[in-house]
């Protein structure tokens, strides 16, 4: 028989978590000492879940569990918002943190060789919390929120996904996670203005790391050399220049472009890289707009809009659990060779969440395509 006719499609979508590696570091990690009945993999599976389904709180996802079919795949009938509540907040946070690479290496395997120097796009979005209730979260006079700083993959305009993710209050600077993020020689590093920081820019250089960034409007340069360009190019300007001034500058040479966004305003690009033609570079720094789209993804179609527990190890466990359930789509739209959009795929997956996995599946396979 078909293993698609023994899963259910919530079985298939979930069927690339690794139990073993997982039920090994929970072991690790003594996390089910004196569980009886949440243990970590079943939290995990619950909570996604409810991730799929964007259950705002823990006595939503405790009133869930009414679903017979949702008993059956947990092993137990009822769990209590209290219960919820302290799995949550005493969960290590690794625990996802390690799934969550897991995932990522598996849709690496289906990307290897596609790509001579892919495009990793760094990037951070704010998440707002309510002061009162997370005071260690604080960043200004009246606010309160963390920042997911993330590294993503683009393969190309259908094809991108999360490679790595630190999780910081919102007072962190964006600058301060650049090194832990640039680590790969064979990739191309793009990155907006808040990123800017010559001394870094330098090094980077200097140990072979390829990026280009937007420049801020008030950086200083001193042009070296200017490069002609075609009649018909969208490019304004390409230059040859040392950018800072003489008390905070680079020491290496650099590239910079002006080009024109699709508003009219005039951006100025800083790249390392003099092997590829203006237009080139100027579609590179384009492709940034694929982490703007994740990032309204991630807010729109998941649950990190309501957080289940005041603790940063509870903030932390849910923003791991919405970066796997993007993960987990990727791989079975990577799995079916499928081009619909994710949001689809997770539509019909709830439309079918009981049902046997092929009739999930037979949905967006190339040749049932419509």
């Amino acid at each position: 028989m078909d293993k698609n006719t023994l899963l259910s499609s919530f079985g298939k979508w979930v069927s690339p978590i690794n139990i073993q590696q997982l039920s090994k570091q929970v072991e690790d990690l003594k996390q089910d000492y004196y569980t009886k009945k949440l243990t970590t993999e079943a939290y995990i599976k619950l909570f996604l879940f409810a991730q799929l389904y964007e259950l705002e709180s823990l006595h939503a996802i405790s009133d869930a569990l009414l679903d017979e079919d949702l008993q059956k795949a947990l092993g137990f009938e009822s769990i209590s918002a209290s219960q919820l509540s302290r799995k949550t907040n005493e969960l290590e946070p690794e625990i996802l943190s390690t799934l969550f690479l897991d995932l990522v290496t598996k849709i690496q395997g289906h990307h290897q060789g596609k790509r001579d120097m892919p495009l990793k796009i760094i990037d951070s979005s704010t998440i707002p919390l309510n002061l009162t209730n997370y005071k260690w979260a604080k960043f200004r006079k009246t606010k309160a929120g963390v920042k997911l700083h993330l590294r993503l993959v683009f393969m190309d305009q259908e094809n991108v996904y999360p490679e790595k993710a630190i999780i910081t209050t919102a007072k962190e600077h964006d600058r301060n996670q650049l090194e832990v993020l640039v680590d790969d020689k064979e990739a191309m590093y793009v990155f907006d203005r808040g990123y800017v920081d010559y001394e870094r820019f330098d090094r980077m250089t200097d140990d072979g790391y390829f990026f280009v960034s937007r420049l801020k409007k008030n950086a200083v340069i001193r042009e070296v050399e200017s490069f002609s360009l075609p009649d018909d190019s969208a490019v304004i300007s390409d230059k040859m220049v040392y950018i800072g001034t003489t008390q905070n500058r680079a020491e290496n040479l650099f590239r910079l472009l002006e080009v024109e966004d699709t508003k009219g305003n005039i951006l100025r690009l800083i790249t390392n890289r003099f092997d590829l033609n203006a237009e080139e570079i100027s579609e590179i720094y384009r492709s940034r707009w694929a982490i703007e789209l994740f990032f309204k993804w991630l807010k729109q179609h998941v649950e990190i809009k309501h957080f289940y527990g005041m603790s940063e190890t509870a903030i932390q466990n849910q923003i791991y659990l919405a970066l796997i359930t993007y993960c987990l789509h990727v791989l079975i739209q990577l799995e079916t060779k499928s081009r619909k959009p994710l949001l689809r795929i997770s539509r019909w997956l709830k439309a079918t969440i009981w049902k046997p996995a092929y009739i999930w599946i037979r949905r967006f396979k190339p040749k049932a395509d419509t």
